[in-house]
């Protein structure tokens, strides 16, 4: 991991599961060149976890509140931290 890289760890709330959205979601994340997943939670949720260059997970987050997804996001919670477990590629859970 390079020392500008960062963690975007994002819970996005609405009709999210069933609609494509971890799909999307990992579309967008290797186009920005990003590792990690994107998981369906028990309460309706979809868990993203992103590490990357701060400005790719920023274009991400930004993707994730566009209103340009699948199904319809109510609103997206989002936490920075260090990058800590090394991904490969980013994957759906």
């Amino acid at each position: 991991m390079s020392a500008g890289e960062t963690r975007l760890t994002a819970w996005v709330h609405g009709h999210v599961q069933g609609v494509g959205f971890r799909w999307w979601t990992r579309s967008r994340a290797l186009e920005l060149g990003l590792t990690g997943f994107a998981s369906n939670r028990p309460d309706g949720r979809v868990q993203v976890v992103a590490q990357g260059s701060r400005d790719a997970c920023q274009r991400l987050l930004d993707q994730l509140r566009s209103g340009n997804t699948p199904g319809h996001v109510d609103k997206v919670v989002s936490d920075w931290s260090e990058p800590a477990d090394a991904f490969s590629g980013f994957t759906e859970r």
